[in-house]
């Protein structure tokens, strides 16, 4: 019991003694070099170089139900001031949906095998909400969803109101069969700071952090590709969606919004 205490106090105060929102970020780990970055220094739509909208699942309602119309080059949803990159959850009539925000993807212009992906962010907070970071196959080499993996840095829903979760889906191992593999952990200022949600991904294993702080490993069991697809290229997704079957699992509040993800910046590194 006092082991417990004593990390969960640790804890705290490492999460809570992050500067995260600072534009000096974190020092990459030893061995790692910056190739790829966006600090959103320029007012405006988001960097068309680096991002671009994912509105594909629309109408399937993305598989989960989601109650959003992503859109695509509309500022209201997504848009850099003051170097902070916002994505906006609108409660608002679109095509049949009653809230729009944004997806924004790196794929063809940001795309990567291993390396160190750092995401400084601050979270939305309703009952209901369903922001993430993470990472889908540019080239889906092994097949659709989930045989080409799917890497979940950051995922949080409103009603866990102080935690966010990092998972691995794979064939062998994913949320429809019940056999996802992932992990939470407690960050309880994540409405109010900039928290740093990073991944290393590397060919045995990938960890998932919150700023110091190590909660979730997947390994590279020497399989095959329905347990380890992670080594093809992968891309970075950024979005905030609203209900669906995890978000809005423990009700919704229809009354919060607008909500907003709010990201610092996005770095990657290599070796």
């Amino acid at each position: 019991m006092m082991k417990t205490i004593f990390y969960g106090l640790f804890l705290v105060l490492a999460l809570a003694s992050c500067n995260c929102g600072n534009k000096s970020g974190t020092a990459a780990a030893d061995g790692y070099k910056l190739v790829w970055s966006d600090e959103f220094d320029v007012n405006g739509l988001p960097d068309s170089t680096k991002w671009s909208y994912d509105t594909r699942g629309n109408e399937s309602r993305w598989g989960n139900q989601e109650y959003q119309w992503y859109t695509e080059g509309k500022k209201e949803n997504a848009f850099v001031q003051d170097g902070f990159l916002h994505i906006v959850a609108i409660k608002e009539k679109i095509e049949d949906r009653d809230y729009s925000s944004a997806r924004l993807v790196s794929s063809g212009k940001g795309d990567w095998l291993y390396g160190r992906f750092e995401v400084s962010a601050k979270l939305p907070g309703a009952k209901g909400i369903w922001p993430a970071i993470w990472m889908l196959s540019t080239d889906w080499e092994y097949g659709g969803w989930p045989e080409s993996g799917e890497i979940d840095i950051m995922e949080h829903v409103g009603y866990m109101i102080d935690t966010v979760v990092a998972s691995a889906h794979t064939d062998a191992y994913n949320h429809v069969e019940g056999t996802q593999k992932n992990n939470t952990i407690r960050v309880p200022d994540l409405h109010d700071n900039f928290h740093v949600y990073a991944l290393e991904w590397g060919p045995e294993e990938y960890s998932a952090y919150v700023d110091t702080i190590k909660y979730f490993t997947f390994k590279n069991e020497h399989k095959t590709s329905k347990e380890w697809p992670f080594d093809k290229r992968f891309h970075m997704i950024l979005n905030v969606a609203v209900g669906g079957t995890w978000g809005a699992a423990a009700g919704f509040d229809s009354t919060a919004y607008p909500q907003e993800m709010v990201v610092d910046y996005v770095r990657v590194y290599q070796k």
